[in-house]
């Protein structure tokens, strides 16, 4: 049976680190919580923080997640982030991706806005307006997060454990740029996801609560409080625009963006691989 950590740091921060990073490069599925619970924030933001130290690549930006109602009143907070890492990232030129899904664990896709950073986010700032979160924006693209995890029931385990786990995060496909993205009006911003040609979500950017920019706000002053400041050329999600959608190993997906362009994505079985790379998949 699962346990609560007590409060504060749990000792066997580092002891779950290894054992949900282990897990991903092995491509197997934990049918458990792989220790105690993470009871707060910080203490999953804890666990994330070994994972990321044990994963060895650079992390290239962060996905942001929103925290549903019922626990961001037990919790504190309205979102969360996870790491997307070097060689997470794929920007196909025909808009095909593909997801190595780990069999009997949690897959799932997410349209999203993402935001590129044009310069460095000072390291001592901790606190974010929107408009100060838009001065560091460079681009924003359309996109498409991977969301995976080794934890089936990873999302009926509450935020905390998805924060430990990456944030529920194996990758990012991008796509096209809005030009001249402040200008657009948020309600132009509409997409909708199919999975096997059929619809199971649409949404837009006014799908986000509070909006993009809050988001990014967020991404950035969370980042920053755990010694993590954001940087130039990094890339931050805004959240699941047509909801959180679960994909299984042979499906194909598609998210159309209207005029600003589609992705699709393709699954495969995830299989283990070397340290410090990301899951492999087969046909």
């Amino acid at each position: 049976m699962d346990r609560l950590a007590p409060d504060g740091d749990s000792a066997d921060s580092a002891a779950i680190a290894q054992r949900l990073v282990a897990a991903r490069r092995q491509a197997v599925a934990l049918p458990d919580y792989p220790g105690a619970l993470p009871a707060t924030l910080d203490q999953g933001y804890a666990i994330q923080d070994h994972a990321i130290a044990l994963w060895g690549r650079p992390v290239v930006g962060w996905k942001v997640g929103r925290i549903p109602a019922d626990w961001e009143a037990r919790l504190g907070e309205e979102r969360l982030v996870g790491p997307i890492f070097e060689g997470a990232v794929q920007s196909p030129a025909d808009g095909a991706g593909s997801f190595a899904v780990i069999t009997g664990g949690f897959a799932a896709v997410e349209a999203e806005y993402v935001f590129r950073l044009r310069a460095d986010a000072p390291a001592d700032k901790t606190a974010y307006s929107e408009a100060e979160a838009a001065a560091l924006v460079d681009v924003l693209l359309i996109g498409v997060e991977l969301a995976g995890s080794a934890l089936p029931l990873i999302n009926v385990l509450g935020p905390a454990i998805v924060v430990s786990d990456f944030g529920n995060n194996t990758g990012l496909i991008l796509g096209a740029e809005v030009p001249d993205w402040q200008a657009v009006d948020s309600a132009q911003l509409r997409c909708e996801t199919f999975i096997d040609g059929a619809s199971v979500g649409t949404g837009g950017a006014d799908s986000i609560p509070g909006g993009l920019l809050a988001a990014l706000a967020f991404a950035l002053s969370r980042c920053a409080s755990r010694g993590h400041p954001l940087k130039a050329g990094m890339l931050v999600t805004t959240g699941a625009a047509t909801g959180i959608h679960d994909i299984l190993a042979g499906q194909d997906s598609r998210i159309s963006f209207g005029s600003w362009g589609e992705l699709t994505c393709r699954t495969t079985t995830a299989t283990a691989t070397g340290e410090n790379s990301m899951i492999e998949g087969r046909a």
